[in-house]
């Protein structure tokens, strides 16, 4: 996998902040660029995978530790 271009912290976040988090550090970013989210949000899993669905960008990993959930998207 490439590296990471940018990190977003959403932890503490509840739905639709880690979700209108990450548009706005998508729309800061070039396409193609990675983006890694870091949510503690249960409903975020769900989310992610709509939210790339609908707009286009590519959801490249989701994985889960203890009680925090790591999205990896690339930008359209």
């Amino acid at each position: 996998m490439r590296d990471i271009d940018k990190e977003l912290d959403a932890r503490g976040l509840v739905c639709p902040l880690p979700i209108l988090r990450t548009k706005q550090s998508l729309a800061a970013m070039s396409s193609g660029q990675i983006l890694r989210i870091i949510a503690t949000d249960k409903g975020s899993v769900i989310d992610f995978q709509v939210f790339a669905e609908q707009t286009g960008h590519t959801l490249l990993s989701m994985s889960q530790t203890a009680d925090e959930f790591v999205f990896v998207l690339k930008k359209r």
